[in-house]
């Protein structure tokens, strides 16, 4: 490698590789540092791949405007470059009185955000949509969808390379100091000194870590960091009974568990909320109690003994248990005062939604 490069990400997942992308199309010359041999094993390939409409978030928040911009532009650049993006539709489901009137004020909120063609449904019309599915009434996103989030991944990997950036496979970020100009250390098996002008910490979960050992960086701009595991179950000798995304009302840390659709057409169940002190991702089988308890207040004809633990991912939160959520954090020199270094920190859902339009932010932000 250079010693001097004009703009470095730390983080191969789906946001890192947007922002890397985002500013090669500008003209700098980007390496992405990634700890792993790899691009997206973390959060990035461990989730729901779903295209969220921008139903849920506070008006005027940033996850509310990325995730409604970073929607369009998603199923646009899936038609360029000729990746899955399938828009499925999403049911929002009550599953009583007391939620119906919820499920009102939901849709109240997603249309001061933007979110377009929403309806309301009876019991018996979401039914005559999903017959597996029970409930007293829902609300209908026609444009919520999955994507091949791997494939998405390439893609941008493709833009990068093709603009003249690359990626640094097994190198992780030992430090960095901020003075005149960003120095960054590397550690891995070939050890390097790099400065830059551009320093992107899109580390995800381990982001504000990384922030901590970046000399020059006042402590009081770094949140703690929480992991929120979540597990996800998929159905064993049972044809899929769901065609569209079911979700439940949501809950304080996440969605519910939910039924997403993946790209061969399998339904999967999650995630839940589980709390963690340390990196885990392996699938929980303890939570089985759990998830046939939530999946049966919108799907009753669940049988026993058919659901199987898959995979697991952990949300990078940046508020703790029982905390109101919090908006993505694109935290630029405006706020630290360091030139040239942005943190991303609670890039959670809708992070991979919301990829390209917060790629093009950070660049904003600089």
């Amino acid at each position: 490698m250079s010693d001097h490069v004009d703009a470095i990400v730390i983080g191969a997942g789906v946001v890192g590789l947007a922002v890397a992308r985002a500013l090669a199309m500008q003209g700098h010359w980007v390496i992405v540092a990634e700890a792993a041999d790899m691009i997206g094993t973390g959060v990035s390939s461990r989730n729901s791949e779903v295209i969220h409409a921008g139903i849920y978030y506070p008006t005027g928040s940033l996850k509310a405007k990325l995730c409604v911009e970073g929607r369009h532009r998603l199923y646009a650049y899936a038609e360029e470059k000729g990746f899955e993006a399938r828009a499925l539709g999403k049911l929002i489901v009550a599953a009583n009185g007391e939620e119906r009137d919820r499920l009102e004020a939901l849709r109240l909120k997603a249309e001061e955000n933007g979110v377009e063609r929403l309806e309301m449904l009876s019991g018996n019309q979401a039914v005559a949509l999903e017959p597996n599915l029970h409930c007293v009434a829902a609300m209908h996103s026609p444009v919520s969808g999955i994507v091949d989030s791997h494939a998405f991944m390439l893609a941008l990997q493709g833009d990068l390379e093709e603009a003249g950036g690359m990626i640094a496979f097994n190198t992780p970020v030992a430090g960095a100091e901020m003075n005149s100009s960003i120095t960054l250390e590397t550690g891995g098996t070939e050890p390097a000194t790099l400065t830059t002008d551009i320093l992107i910490n899109a580390g995800g979960i381990h982001a504000p870590t990384l922030a901590r050992r970046f000399e020059g960086l006042a402590r009081d701009h770094i949140p703690q960091g929480y992991l929120c595991k979540g597990n996800y179950f998929a159905l064993e000798g049972v044809k899929a009974p769901f065609k569209k995304l079911i979700y439940p009302m949501p809950t304080e840390a996440g969605l519910g568990i939910h039924a997403t659709t993946d790209m061969a057409w399998q339904n999967r169940f999650g995630p839940d909320t589980e709390w963690i002190e340390e990196e885990d991702y392996a699938a929980n089988s303890n939570r089985l109690g759990e998830f046939e308890a939530a999946i049966r207040r919108y799907y009753p004809a669940l049988p026993d003994g058919v659901l199987v633990p898959v995979y697991a991912g952990i949300r990078p939160k940046i508020v703790g248990p029982g905390e109101q959520p919090a908006d993505f954090v694109i935290q630029g020199p405006q706020v630290h005062g360091v030139p040239g270094l942005v943190n991303l920190f609670g890039i959670e859902s809708p992070g991979l939604t919301a990829a390209l339009a917060i790629g093009d932010a950070v660049v904003e932000a600089l």
